[in-house]
């Protein structure tokens, strides 16, 4: 059977990021994509130019329909918005039996804001405990912990920051860093570092929820953590050197980067 994978997250109208991108990742990778609607956005290559979160209800409601009739094989969270909604969500991820992966969706790739500062903490003590995954980016880390990363000695540091909240595992994603794009993933014990060539390429848009996806696609197959996330973060390489322009501002990574790859 082909494994089901649900994305909890908001809705990106120009379908670059959000739940347009994670279903995109989801059938590039092989498994069957369902979603959970968090927030919409209008939102374009330039960036945030509205949002708004749904009621509790409608999260949970859809939630409960998809779990309880099909059943997942793995989970993916995104932008949450507010701090009801994360812990709602936490709530949720709490009874399933699936592995989580949390992307804690704090601003977008134009530095809009996507989680109040309110739900901040909500994050910490309600969503990062349920995770099997987290995956920060550097500004996420500072965000949540206060480390600022300003080198790749420094990965070590924040992973044990973020670690101290409790997920299982955590990839923090250096991209923001110079030189290679290096990655640590660690549950304190074991550690993986993934480095891949920095593409030079401005249409990133997606990456980070596009990545969260890859993982959770891989877990949901039965791959092992460091096996899901070395593939996921293969993935994720060859869409960022296949993005392309869109709109005016910066484009999306290309979820189908291997199909036209092969044509």
């Amino acid at each position: 059977m082909i494994p089901n994978v649900l994305t909890v997250a908001g809705s990106d109208s120009g379908g670059g990021a959000g739940v347009q991108a994670d279903l995109k990742t989801m059938l590039a990778l092989g498994v069957h994509g369902m979603s959970v609607l968090t927030a919409v956005t209008a939102q374009n290559s330039l960036g945030v130019q509205g949002a708004w979160e749904l009621p509790v209800e409608a999260v949970r409601a859809q939630y409960r329909s998809v779990v309880d009739d099909i059943g997942v094989q793995a989970v993916k969270t995104g932008m949450l918005a507010s701090a009801e909604l994360v812990e709602t969500v936490a709530e949720l991820l709490a009874g399933t039996d699936a592995p989580a992966v949390v992307d804690p969706v704090g601003v977008s790739k134009h530095g809009d804001s996507l989680l109040a500062a309110s739900a901040l903490d909500s994050v910490r003590t309600k969503l990062l405990p349920v995770a099997t995954v987290a995956t920060p980016n550097l500004d996420e880390v500072a965000q949540l912990t206060g480390v600022r990363v300003e080198s790749e000695e420094q990965l070590r540091r924040a992973a044990a920051a973020v670690l101290g909240y409790g997920p299982r595992w955590v990839l923090i994603k250096g991209g923001h860093l110079s030189g290679d794009a290096v990655d640590l993933l660690t549950d304190g014990s074991e550690e993986h570092w993934l480095r891949a060539p920095r593409h030079d390429n401005r249409h990133t848009h997606g990456t980070g929820c596009t990545l969260a996806s890859a993982i959770a696609s891989q877990l949901a197959k039965g791959h092992s953590v460091p096996e899901a996330v070395a593939a996921a973060k293969e993935y994720v390489t060859g869409a960022i050197a296949a993005g392309f322009a869109l709109g005016g501002g910066i484009g999306p990574v290309d979820h189908g980067w291997r199909f036209r790859a092969g044509s």
